[in-house]
């Protein structure tokens, strides 16, 4: 079970996610979209867009600064456990709240809001529940989850596992004591990453740079 979960459901995900993202650019490229509903609702979507993105921002700078950066590298360069940990917790706690109550306001702008609902596919309603859970379980975690472990330091556990995975060497024992917030966390993480190509998260991708070199478009009267 730690072999399936820590490293085949893992590279399982990323491997779904790197071909389906291929598969849907060469052969369904008109879907490639975020199906923007401004249109049908302005206010919610405002804030909710503003503060998701604001605070998803902060939160994955986090998450690589943590998991990427080894402990040692930190402590060395005078990050030492009591600043990281404050940082960590006022930093990062701030951060989930603000990308948390985004989330909750475009979830329920997408639930409550009839026309935003009626345009909405089940890939939709599953995206955005998977995000919810992710980031209320990590904010969970980060605020309430590490008074309950004291002693327990993902820097020691959790980031080495990744940077395994990424170098093709991942150790499950690892993961084996890590508590279930922070697994509930991750496993949710790759099964989102999992279903992205097959949602308009994919619109993550399509930065409009062309945009900013295109031809005026030049609106004429017509005669008479």
């Amino acid at each position: 079970m730690l072999q399936f979960l820590w490293v085949i459901f893992p590279y399982l995900m990323i491997t779904i996610f790197l071909v389906g993202h291929i598969y849907r650019y060469n052969f369904d490229q008109l879907s490639w979209t975020a199906k923007s509903s401004e249109f049908l609702e302005k206010k919610s979507l405002r804030w909710g867009s503003m503060l998701f993105h604001i605070g998803i921002l902060f939160v994955f700078a986090g998450h690589v600064f943590g998991l990427l950066i080894p402990k040692t590298v930190l402590s060395a360069v005078g990050i030492g456990e009591t600043l990281y940990h404050t940082g960590a917790v006022y930093g990062g706690g701030f951060a989930g709240i603000v990308t948390l109550i985004g989330i909750i306001i475009l979830f329920s702008r997408r639930l409550t809001n009839k026309r935003v609902r009626m345009t909405s596919d089940s890939s939709d309603i599953i995206t955005v529940v998977f995000i919810f859970l992710i980031i209320l379980i990590g904010t969970y975690n980060t605020l309430i989850g590490n008074q309950f472990h004291p002693h327990f330091d993902y820097r020691e556990t959790i980031s080495p596992w990744f940077r395994g995975l990424l170098t093709f060497t991942p150790d499950p024992f690892l993961m084996r004591d890590v508590p279930i917030g922070f697994q509930l966390h991750i496993l949710i993480s790759f099964a989102l990453i999992g279903i992205w190509p097959f949602t308009r998260l994919v619109h993550v991708w399509s930065v409009p740079l062309t945009y900013f070199k295109r031809r005026y478009i030049i609106y004429r009267k017509r005669a008479g």
